[in-house]
């Protein structure tokens, strides 16, 4: 079965013990992935805000390395994911165009952590990004989203030097496609965020 259909999200509903709910932003450039992320991953059919790309936006928008896009995101993407039956994330995803930026903002609003997705044919499309998250101080990871057509396969070092990415921050290969790449993208940032709360503890 194509990667692009396999694993497809169960629809479960949300559970009545459920008390703890986690927001996570994930964010990246145009046409990186973030869309199709939330779909694969999310436990019930998500919400997107996508309209289909006019000739209105030739000259605002730029969308020729990704020739084949004939949608976007317009506001953000929506899904959920029960990670125990107490504690749930709830997932945004972010519109990648220059132009709804302003919205960014916004969304990093109440975000406990965040996922940047990478392109490694347009890599400096993450730099704002990942610019926006420090200045937020909202902890992230770095996750490269490995398309078929990527011929250039740079290693993970080669790509943490091109984003001046500090050691700290963990920088992971995966197909935003595939629903178990998905969760493997979130359970390090969840493995993220604990380890910088135990440091924390232990900080006098």
């Amino acid at each position: 079965m194509d990667s692009a259909i396999s694993e497809l999200p169960s629809r479960t509903p949300l559970a009545d013990v459920a008390e703890t709910g986690l927001k996570i932003v994930i964010v990246g450039g145009f046409g990186v992935g973030k869309t199709t992320l939330v779909r694969s991953v999310s436990e019930i059919r998500p919400l997107n805000t996508e309209e289909v790309m006019t000739q209105a936006g030739i000259g605002v928008d730029e969308p020729a390395a990704v020739s084949s896009k004939t949608t976007t995101t317009v506001a953000f993407d929506f899904g959920r994911i029960s990670l125990t039956e107490r504690m749930v994330l709830y997932l945004f995803g972010a519109p990648g165009q220059e132009r709804f930026w302003f919205l960014w903002d916004r969304l990093f609003s109440g975000t406990l952590g965040a996922v940047v997705l990478v392109d490694t044919r347009r890599m400096s499309d993450s730099w704002y990004a990942i610019d926006r998250l420090e200045h937020h101080r909202t902890p992230f990871v770095v996750a490269v989203n490995r398309f078929d057509g990527d011929g250039t396969r740079f290693s993970l070092d080669e790509i943490r030097q091109a984003l001046t990415l500090p050691e700290h921050v963990p920088l992971i290969d995966c197909d935003a496609r595939v629903r178990s790449s998905g969760k493997h993208v979130l359970i390090t940032l969840v493995d993220h965020l604990y380890e910088l709360a135990m440091a924390r503890e232990k900080t006098p």
